[in-house]
């Protein structure tokens, strides 16, 4: 391609609005033009930079037998009634309305879709397992769009849906789909992590996530620093053996303490430590207010406390709420003489408190010498808290540490979640109507890009990795007011073209300067300079990546590409 003859903007300075790199470069580099908050359009480089990557995910996908498919970007909101998730799901979800006043949802997801698509086709087992995927936009109306195509509302994903019907040919499918997106992430040169993680809104147990590491990234990864384990923050289990109190118990007393609210007040008032408080938070689990303790050096992990209360939903209270149930404010929280109606649930570290302290439930007063199960009663306890760095691995092996990641891709076994929702079901082997087992598995194709952006850049731009750099060769005539360049930077051209390179010709009447600039902005992988050796038949050549330069004469052309690409 001429770059005359394509379209690529190149920007000098940095857009202001633009806070990370890999945002910054695909903007400078005219890869992408935002039409507003949170929605873009790709211009050409960046439109093949996509397409790549979409090629090494169908390559993938097609070695596990997953066929291509295309389904409705507009989703009747019946379909999602169905499941709950028209009234679960929030306001992420954009809804319309047509001429008829018909409600409908911008796909964010498509569960609910191809499960009403199979439960009318598919009716026997004997054509089970299957699995079916796509590459289309999503649509989320994020609060905060921000950080370029890393939270957008409108983005490219690839989505998979399998059916089984066994678990184990869920196993099976979800084993190889966790192959096959190793496989992608690979090569595509990313430096990633499969994480443990949680379900979310798609709902179903057993998932992962996969991870690129990244200083920018929204989530943070508990990795173990002697062996593979490696969980969102969210999901990383704690594995602690507390040490059973040697205290004996006094006798429980109420004591003033006024205007201290927070753990750390309270501690230093009382002249204990935060390790010695427990902290009383009341969650709205779906509709129901419970209490959730921990020791006051931990955080309330609000994913665990989900699982722990069986809820759909969970979030805190309001103070309006926690006024209503309890007749105090948030600062005096305590699990001491609550009604019997509300229920509590306890972190395991709570068992190693004996003469602790607690809110009790009256504004400025505290309780000490609190002990569990003596003072007051939990219905149950359980992990309930975020990992520390420090904390052993839960494998066993080494301890905890922290890392920052984007995430790029997520699978999940959903078991029959959508399917009993939905009534869909087939015939097994011995006649009966059985639910689908179902997984689900996506990748975000946009985000992968801005993930690569991220990894490969340096100070002066881009260095793509070959797989999806939009061209593998940059051919840079220095003048193209001189013949010979001129001449010579077109036969270039044409012959690796014919060779089956992907070219990009820099044919325009720029500076040096200019040219050399975009094309390190540009970021492709080998640049070929037409300059003022050409009339001697010798090229100045550049790695983008590593940044060597060297001299190749014009005849070895095709055999030093050839050795470059390793084709």
């Amino acid at each position: 391609m001429k770059q005359t003859a394509t379209f690529i903007p190149t920007l000098r300075e940095t857009p202001a609005d633009a806070e990370v790199k890999s945002h910054q470069l695909l903007l400078r580099a005219g890869f992408i033009r935002q039409n507003t908050s949170g929605i873009y359009s790709f211009l050409p480089l960046g439109k093949r930079v996509l397409q790549k990557v979409e090629n090494v995910i169908r390559e993938e996908m097609e070695a596990v037998n997953s066929v291509e498919v295309f389904l409705p970007a507009m989703q009747q909101a019946e379909l999602w009634q169905e499941t709950g998730r028209w009234y679960s799901y929030g306001d992420e979800l954009m809804r319309l309305k047509d001429r008829n006043g018909r409600e409908f949802a911008l796909g964010a997801t498509h569960e609910e879709v191809i499960t009403s698509l199979l439960r009318d086709e598919i009716k026997s087992y004997k054509k089970l397992p299957l699995n079916l995927f796509q590459i289309q936009s999503k649509f989320r109306d994020e609060k905060r769009p921000r950080f370029g195509l890393l939270r957008g509302r409108e983005f490219l994903m690839k989505d998979a849906y399998s059916f089984h019907a066994t678990p184990e040919s869920l196993d099976e499918t979800y084993n190889d789909m966790m192959q096959a997106y190793t496989n992608i992430f690979t090569r595509l040169g990313l430096n990633f992590r499969a994480v443990i993680a949680d379900s979310g809104a798609i709902g179903g147990k057993d998932n992962h996530e996969f991870m690129v590491l990244s200083e920018i990234g929204e989530d943070t990864i508990a990795y173990s620093d002697s062996s593979s384990y490696a969980a969102n923050i969210e999901m990383a289990a704690v594995n602690v053996d507390y040490p059973v109190p040697a205290e004996a118990p006094k006798t429980l007393e109420k004591i003033e303490t006024p205007d201290q609210k927070t753990i750390s007040q309270v501690a230093e008032f009382l002249r204990t430590t935060a390790d010695q408080c427990i902290k009383t938070l009341v969650f709205k689990a779906d509709e129901e207010l419970v209490l959730v303790l921990s020791r006051g050096d931990h955080d309330i992990n609000e994913v665990k406390v989900k699982h722990a209360t069986g809820a759909k939903v969970v979030e805190l209270a309001t103070p309006e709420e926690v006024k209503e149930l309890l007749a105090c404010d948030i600062g005096s929280i305590g699990p001491v003489n609550v009604p019997s109606s509300i229920r509590v649930f306890a972190d395991h570290a709570i068992k190693s408190i004996a003469n602790g302290v607690t809110g009790a439930n009256e504004e400025g007063f505290h309780w000490i010498n609190v002990t569990p199960d003596q003072d007051f009663s939990v219905e149950a306890y359980a992990d309930l808290r975020f990992v520390q760095e420090g904390d052993p691995s839960p494998d066993g092996e080494g301890t905890i540490q922290f890392a920052k990641g984007i995430e790029v891709g997520h699978i999940f076994k959903l078991g029959t979640r959508y399917s009993e929702d939905m009534k869909a079901t087939f015939l097994n082997d011995q006649g009966r109507a059985m639910p689908y087992i179902m997984g689900c598995y996506g990748i975000g194709v946009s985000r992968v890009m801005a993930a690569v952006a991220e990894q490969f850049q340096d100070e002066n731009g881009f260095t793509w990795p070959d797989a999806i750099a939009p061209y593998e060769v940059h051919i840079v005539p220095v003048n193209m007011k001189d013949e010979t360049q001129r001449e010579l930077g077109q036969e270039l051209y044409k012959e690796l073209q014919s060779n089956r390179y992907e070219v990009l010709l820099d044919d325009r009447t720029e500076r040096a300067g200019v040219k050399f600039a975009d094309a390190d902005l540009i970021g492709l992988p080998l640049r070929v300079t037409v300059g003022k050796k050409a009339a001697e038949g010798i090229l100045e050549v550049k790695n983008r990546r590593t940044g060597e330069t060297f001299e190749w004469k014009r005849e070895e052309l095709i055999e030093q590409v050839q050795q470059f690409f390793k084709k």
